[in-house]
């Protein structure tokens, strides 16, 4: 019995395989996760980390008007330090 020449069973030819690439240039030929594109290997069992939880992510406090809403508070604050001390 050749592993090389032998037909694989029925259940592996019907699975989705994994769309990356190899460092070679070829496709890999394992088989994607149920309901990924990826296998196990290549980032399929990663899970998206959504909210803050994440790297990226913004949360708008350096946003142009986030800025200028504090700007103006550090205005408004002066003025009333100085307004209390005349």
């Amino acid at each position: 019995m050749n592993r090389l020449t032998d037909p694989l069973p029925k259940l592996l030819t019907n699975a989705k395989l994994c769309g990356a690439k190899t460092r070679a240039g070829s496709s890999c030929r394992c088989p994607a996760l149920r309901g990924k594109s990826r296998c196990r290997r290549h980032g399929g069992l990663s899970i998206p980390v959504w909210g803050a939880a994440n790297g990226a992510y913004r949360h708008g406090g350096m946003t142009n008007e986030a800025i200028e809403l504090r700007r103006e508070v550090s205005r408004l604050l002066k003025q009333i330090r100085n307004d209390a001390h005349v």
